[in-house]
């Protein structure tokens, strides 16, 4: 299924507060199957739920990335309360509680994730012929315009007012 692609330059709104959230899990010991599979085939039921129930949850979209060892998702939240909300629901206790039953302190399998709370203002996207992707999945995707076409104008000036000019992106 090929998706749509959007010619030409694209950004995101960011006039909301978000909370980007990473997860995944690494493969420490390759032959321990039993150990991290069931690790592995936990994640496709809390997705699917998250994408069907995603206005009542605060679930806004996600990215998966797949390596040899370790395997990253990207989410992106509506805010922490939802974040924290979900972790408590049924389905995610389930497969914390199955983990940790099942693996504990073995190191055949490592789990990871980190959250990020960000405020409106201090991020901004870019997207030169792609489809719908990261942010601007997440949220609003519109063209860019005359006063967005740099990093520092899309960031509305916030970033400028902390950093330095070198460390902001022209893209």
């Amino acid at each position: 299924m090929s998706k749509q692609i959007y010619t030409g330059r694209y950004t995101t709104e960011n006039q909301e507060d978000i909370v980007v959230f990473i997860i995944g899990m690494r493969v420490n010991r390759r032959l321990a199957l039993h150990k991290w599979l069931p690790v592995f085939q936990s994640m496709p039921g809390m997705i699917k739920e998250l994408y069907t129930n995603k206005d009542e949850l605060g679930f806004l979209s996600m990215e998966s990335y797949f390596g040899l060892r370790t395997t990253v998702m990207i989410q992106y939240w509506r805010s922490t309360e939802d974040l924290l909300s979900y972790a408590k629901n049924e389905k995610h206790l389930k497969a914390w509680a199955n983990f940790n039953k099942k693996i504990g302190n073995n190191d055949a399998v490592g789990i990871y994730h980190e959250t990020y709370k960000i405020n409106s203002g201090n991020y901004e996207s870019i997207y030169g012929n792609m489809p719908l992707y990261g942010l601007g999945k997440a949220l609003k995707h519109i063209p860019v315009t005359k006063n967005q076409n740099s990093a520092r104008k899309r960031l509305n000036d916030t970033a400028s007012k902390t950093n330095p000019p070198e460390t902001i992106s022209n893209q």
